[in-house]
């Protein structure tokens, strides 16, 4: 079977496929109309993307039987088109949650302790320690989750480690599940995540 990585992955992961026997060519990188001349030429049975966009030109390029996208979602791979040709579409739910995480927190101590702010203001040579030190902090906060799944189930224990309280809404968060997790659960999206005042 021949593989087509178009896109960064880990040698691990070519690695393996080489030891399961397949003819691996990993070019990062490909793109568009390089990508469709590629598939042409090499003819693979299996093509794996990340972030590349595969379309109908790429899909009608050689025999592929199967598309993966090592990631999420697969909103860059055409699925008409897939379909329309039985080329079977695929990818790695859950994979990259962890990271998706850590980078949901990164990203909300930031907004907390206004760290583009500050680096722009450094950097102007100016030091407001009095202005970037009014952050309110994440102790004692309150994160609202719309869905518990890879993703938001990684934000929990995060959350849990900086002392916020969870409230959470999704459509498969039972009270039972709720419990288990060790957060408080909304019957909808729409229920405000504030304390109850009684």
């Amino acid at each position: 079977m021949r593989v087509l990585v178009a896109d960064q992955f880990e040698q691990s992961g070519l690695d393996s496929l080489t030891g399961l026997g397949c003819e691996v060519s990993c070019e990062p990188g490909l793109k568009d109309q390089a990508l469709a001349e590629r598939v042409a030429e090499f003819k693979p049975d299996v093509l794996i993307v990340r972030s590349t966009r595969v379309g109908e030109p790429v899909l009608a390029a050689g025999p592929l039987r199967l598309v993966v996208r090592a990631g999420a979602g697969y909103n860059t791979i055409d699925l008409a088109a897939s379909s329309r040709r039985g080329i079977y579409v695929s990818n790695c739910p859950g994979k990259n949650s962890m990271a998706v995480a850590e980078l949901a927190f990164a990203l909300i101590l930031a907004l907390d302790r206004r760290i583009a702010d500050n680096v722009i203001s450094l950097r102007a040579g100016e030091w407001n320690k009095a202005e970037f030190s009014k952050a309110r902090g994440l102790f004692g906060r309150t994160l609202g989750l719309l869905g518990v799944g890879s993703i938001g189930s990684q934000m929990i224990p995060r959350a849990k480690a900086f002392g916020m309280r969870v409230v959470a809404w999704s459509r498969s968060l039972s009270a039972e599940k709720a419990a288990a997790f060790g957060i408080e659960r909304r019957d909808s999206s729409a229920e405000s995540p504030r304390r109850p005042t009684s």
